[in-house]
């Protein structure tokens, strides 16, 4: 121990200053570590805690987010396969009120090639007799005219009758 003494001799130890200074040192570390240093801890872990919480609810948000991304793509989805019903049931029915309106149209223009044909046969008809009536009257002027003489109504209306058949045939 005496060489310890000479040591502490040398680097001129005082020891009751070096024995109050510890004591001081060992106080002010109670007293740090009492009410400093649990209160720094404190709060160093409720921090670590709320850093610890944040980083759960990113986890739980993150997840959120990829189940209603999920929901979003799925009605998406569903919204476009609905619209491409939608789509081919209007083109379907388009093709129907097309096909109903052709029939429609072929219709009316049957009726009116069905009436043109019934007037065409009326005026066929009507000319017909006019030109009987007018072929007999001429006839009937042209024999009276030849024959020099004037013609009874009777022999008037056969020769117009069979100036008439002649035609007709």
């Amino acid at each position: 121990m005496d060489q310890v003494q000479q040591i502490a001799r040398t680097f001129g130890v005082d020891w009751p200053h070096l024995i109050a200074q510890t004591i001081s040192f060992i106080i002010v570390c109670v007293f740090l570590y009492l009410f400093a240093y649990k209160r720094v801890l404190a709060m160093l872990e409720e921090r670590r805690q709320r850093i610890a919480d944040g980083l759960a609810n990113a986890e739980k948000i993150k997840a959120e987010l990829a189940r209603t991304e999920a929901q979003r793509q799925e009605v998406i989805n569903q919204a476009n396969s609905q619209a491409t019903k939608l789509i081919e049931e209007a083109r379907a029915a388009a093709a129907r009120v097309q096909e109903q309106e052709t029939q429609k149209a072929i219709t009316a223009a049957e009726q009116i090639i069905a009436k043109a044909r019934e007037a065409a046969a009326q005026d066929h008809a009507r000319m017909l007799g006019d030109l009987k009536r007018e072929v007999g009257r001429l006839v009937v002027q042209t024999t009276a005219a030849v024959t020099g003489k004037i013609l009874t109504p009777e022999d008037q209306r056969r020769i117009a009758e069979e100036s008439a058949k002649q035609v007709t045939a």
